[in-house]
């Protein structure tokens, strides 16, 4: 191979080179990304304004025991995956970002083995009743200010009823349902 093809060579691999870099400038000064005021993705959490604890826990339309009555174990199942994203619900099963609900009907409240509590949980004390629970879970920080759940709650009462249902079958000898006031 002689010297001239060799230039050709090398001139077409700078032309390409070069086109490439000028394509670039080029696209970068139509299209310019704009940088982000601060990185990642901004989770929408529900959050209370400061208030008396019985303007931040809201009341349930209808008492639990009623709602219960009604309440379907499948549908709590299948909504109770929303809670699977951090919370596990097998017999001796570990915590993951939130503690294991199995067992958690008449359970100290901030007493599950293996998890950190939040402060507010633990000053809460206390255990966790058909009542707590449908209080708690339609408004977690609204129920328990401070709280680390991060989650905005279940504001339908009859799928709260279900999730409750749910959680009362995870158990060795699940807690009798309560019996709705004639």
């Amino acid at each position: 191979m002689d010297s001239f093809e060799l230039n050709k060579i090398m001139g077409a691999i700078l032309g390409t080179c070069l086109v490439l870099l000028v394509t670039n400038f080029t696209a970068n000064a139509i299209f310019a990304p704009k940088p982000l005021a601060k990185p990642g993705f901004e989770i929408a959490v529900k959050e209370e304004g400061a208030g008396t604890k019985e303007a931040a826990a809201p009341a349930a339309s209808e008492p639990i025991e009623k709602l219960l009555q009604t309440a379907s174990v499948d549908k709590g199942a299948a909504a109770a995956k929303k809670c699977a994203a951090c919370h596990t619900f097998d017999k001796g099963g570990k915590a993951a970002v939130g503690p294991n609900l199995y067992n958690i009907v008449n359970r100290e409240r901030g007493a599950a083995p293996g998890f950190n509590y939040s402060a507010a949980m633990k000053g809460k004390g206390g255990t966790w009743t058909y009542d707590e629970l449908n209080k708690f879970i339609a408004n977690p920080k609204g129920y328990i200010p401070g709280t680390a759940m991060g989650f905005a709650g279940i504001p339908k009462d009859s799928e709260r009823a279900d999730v409750i249902d749910y959680l009362h079958t995870l158990s060795d000898s699940p807690a009798p349902l309560p019996t709705a006031a004639k």
